[in-house]
């Protein structure tokens, strides 16, 4: 496991954005730990989170002109990523959209630097895929191509049928899709934990039940 790979997991604990013991999933399941990247909610953290962002991305080598974040999360994280990423020696515009359309000003959905070339789409997660569909949507519409998909945490588990939310989007529309961390990672962080051994079991059961090869 690449370092900031654990170094992104020991931050998620240390911000509790990353908690385990007994939750309930939107789908009705018993997980085991939860993930919410809503608490990355201030100056310091969401700056911590775009450079872990930064480096997924060029350690994916996907080749992109430029980042889109869909409204509303992905705003705030294709804004501090394309920063995160200009600290690294690499300066790409970015884009967003809003939910409804501006009929004044500017005008339309569409904020910030014009979609064109190969365009990253950056998210907290992919769930059902919606966002990223109607991303897609939009830069195809604009003349651009999407490149690929970026998001903080996979939890490498089944959907609806037998892939994941994550395999779906890959396969549905042939992009690749970079996460900081996934279940993987993660497990392989509580097995080198003494204080988080005690969920391992749970975590393998879980992943028995609803994961997906990787």
């Amino acid at each position: 496991m690449s370092d900031f790979r654990q170094d992104f997991i020991r931050f998620a604990l240390e911000g509790q954005v990353l908690k385990f013991g007994e939750f309930t999933t939107k789908a009705g399941r018993k997980s085991p730990y939860f993930f919410n990247a809503g608490l990355f909610n201030d100056g310091a953290s969401t700056l911590a989170l775009s450079r872990f962002y930064a480096d997924a991305i060029q350690a994916s080598g996907i080749e992109f002109d430029m980042l889109f974040g869909p409204a509303y999360k992905g705003i705030i994280l294709a804004a501090a990523t394309s920063m995160a990423l200009a600290e690294k020696g690499r300066n790409v515009p970015f884009a967003y959209n809003r939910k409804e359309a501006k009929d004044h000003g500017e005008g339309g959905v569409l904020v910030g630097a014009p979609l064109k070339g190969k365009v990253l789409i950056i998210d907290d997660v992919i769930t059902a895929g919606t966002s990223v569909r109607e991303s897609i949507s939009m830069i195809r519409a604009a003349g651009a191509e999407p490149a690929g998909v970026a998001i903080a945490l996979d939890r490498m588990e089944r959907g609806t049928g037998v892939l994941s939310a994550v395999q779906e989007v890959e396969q549905q529309y042939g992009l690749p899709v970079v996460a900081i961390a996934n279940l993987g990672d993660l497990m392989t962080f509580i097995e080198g934990s003494d204080e988080l051994a005690r969920y391992l079991e749970a975590v393998k059961a879980y992943r028995a039940s609803y994961g997906v090869d990787a």
